[in-house]
């Protein structure tokens, strides 16, 4: 099951566990509900529902890559050049309810945190950094031969 939402002056296609990034929204307690356009019923036919809901939680918010705006003008020693990034919010789709039917989303797995690693004490030994190797005689004679030089043209005058 999926369902159209709008946001931020544009539609999505979202179904439970989607992660989207929409335009920068404050949500109320780290939920948004969303306005819903359409809805897919069973068998795969799309309906436009009123009784529709879709909610979301908050992840996170962000700034996407850099976008550079560039000017132009020939001829006319006009250049401009602008940068700009655009702000989000990351939103998980928790559920989709339509017409007495909930579908929820499975639970979002939780990463561990990685394990610190224990601080150096001074009676562990410090390792030395290897030596550098010494050249010996089959290493000098790989070497690649030296250039000639090209000879010289002469010109007419």
């Amino acid at each position: 099951m999926y369902a159209v939402i709008r946001a931020g002056g544009k539609q999505y296609r979202v179904a439970p566990g989607d992660v989207v990034k929409i335009e920068k929204t404050e949500a109320k307690d780290g939920n948004i509900d969303f306005e819903v356009l359409a809805v897919s019923a069973t068998e795969g036919k799309i309906v436009k529902a009123a009784d529709a809901k879709v909610t979301g939680h908050v992840l996170g918010e962000g700034r996407a890559d850099k976008i550079l705006v560039f000017h132009f003008k020939r001829k006319k020693q006009y250049k401009k050049l602008q940068g700009h990034r655009q702000a989000f919010t990351q939103v998980r789709i928790a559920e989709i309810s339509f017409d007495g039917q909930t579908f929820k989303a499975p639970e979002a797995a939780v990463k561990a945190p990685k394990a610190a690693k224990p601080a150096k004490t001074e009676a562990e030994p410090v390792k030395k950094a290897a030596a550098p190797k010494k050249a010996t005689a089959k290493t000098v004679a790989k070497k690649a031969p030296a250039k000639k030089t090209a000879a010289k043209k002469t010109t007419k005058k």
